[in-house]
């Protein structure tokens, strides 16, 4: 696997764990940042990323795409829920949209690395061995 194929995954779990390490809101704040309506932001995002990758894969060839229509798709839902909140019929929160940017992440990066362990290689050449002998085709 390439070093920067690597990058994207290892900074998301660097970011998660600092924000797991920081310190927790006071009781009375009202919107805490480790409330329970916050692990759905993170899960319903995380699984609409990934899900929005999955879906688009039949129609891209390239993971990039993919992951940007997983993460729009995300995204998009996670902004409009927050408007409808806004315009009277919820509380909007600033920290329920970052912890649907964070699962929205969390998404993508689950999505690309399980393409990039079904999906075979497309430059590789295939490879077979017997007794010792390589032979490229």
């Amino acid at each position: 696997m390439k070093r920067h194929a690597l990058t994207a995954p290892l900074a998301l779990a660097l970011a998660l764990a600092l924000s797991l390490a920081s310190r927790s809101a006071a009781a009375s704040s009202p919107d805490p940042w480790f409330g329970p309506d916050k692990a759905l932001h993170f899960g319903v995002s995380l699984g609409l990323a990934a899900g929005g990758y999955a879906a688009s894969s039949p129609w891209l060839d390239r993971p990039g795409e993919r992951a940007l229509v997983g993460g729009a798709f995300s995204l998009t839902l996670g902004a409009g829920k927050e408007l409808w909140d806004l315009a009277g019929h919820g509380d909007p929160s600033w920290r329920d949209f970052t912890w649907d940017v964070l699962g929205t992440a969390a998404g993508v990066a689950l999505a690309l690395g399980i393409d990039a362990l079904v999906r075979p290689a497309k430059d590789a050449p295939a490879q077979h061995t017997a007794q010792g002998l390589v032979f490229h085709f």
